[in-house]
């Protein structure tokens, strides 16, 4: 499936430790340069799978893969109870905790160093959870996914934010050219991280989508799953239950 590309390529390390790696090393700058890098448009993705996930009204929350938090607290307009944020990388989780703090939401947003494939929460324990732009950087895909559904409870809905590969013109034009060339370019200058942002594109082009990944989450477990393609299939929300 070719999904075990890794940020810095090294023979004796793991895709886990390279990830946890590189997000400390771009942490400072990772709001500025996601929300640049993206025009901004990943705050409207996020608000879309929000909204989806209102529907089942939970009041427990894990958000995987959490980064600076971005994703919980967009989360916190379902007005839930608790929210855990869960990363590898302490670099990411730090700036997170600041943010945190900042807006006073520490009281309801947690944020946990740990392993997705690997969660410290006992069985049938969240409403849903969220993951944004997380699973890809995942080293055992389907291990994750079982995780992720293990910690829910029965009935619980996961959300599932990724990049995807538009297939139509002219997004499919833009968005390769925009990857290979401008985030790689721009990131590495700012972030003065080569490595990093050549690793996206690369890490999205690997990346099991659509049909392909719906069909891992049946696999594992899920059930009633559904896709949803948004700005011209840039990127892909999923959703299954437990």
């Amino acid at each position: 499936m070719g999904t075990n590309v890794k940020p810095y390529g090294k023979a004796d390390s793991t895709k886990k430790e390279e990830v946890a790696e590189m997000f400390d090393n771009i942490s400072k700058r990772y709001d500025f340069l996601n929300h640049f890098l993206s025009l901004g448009i990943d705050k409207i993705w996020r608000k879309k799978a929000i909204r989806i996930l209102s529907k089942s009204n939970p009041k427990t929350i894990l958000d995987i893969a959490t980064g600076t938090g971005d994703f919980a607290l967009a989360a916190l307009r379902l007005n839930p109870s608790k929210i855990v944020g869960l990363d590898l990388s302490a670099g990411m989780l730090e700036v997170g905790r600041q943010k945190m703090k900042k807006k006073k939401v520490d009281h309801i947003i947690e944020m946990v160093q740990g392993d997705s494939e690997n969660l410290p929460f006992e069985t049938n324990h969240f409403d849903a959870f969220t993951v944004g732009f997380g699973v890809r950087n995942f080293e055992n895909l389907e291990k994750g996914l079982g995780e992720m559904l293990r910690v829910l409870k029965p009935g619980g809905t996961g959300v599932i934010l990724e990049f995807s590969k538009p297939k139509k013109f002219p997004v499919k034009q833009y968005f390769r050219f925009y990857s290979k060339y401008i985030i790689p370019k721009v990131g590495s200058a700012i972030s003065k991280d080569k490595s990093a942002y050549a690793y996206l594109p690369e890490s999205v082009a690997a990346f099991p989508e659509g049909q392909d990944f719906t069909a891992i989450m049946e696999k594992v477990g899920y059930r009633d799953i559904t896709s949803k393609l948004v700005s011209g299939g840039i990127a892909t929300i999923y959703v299954g239950k437990k």
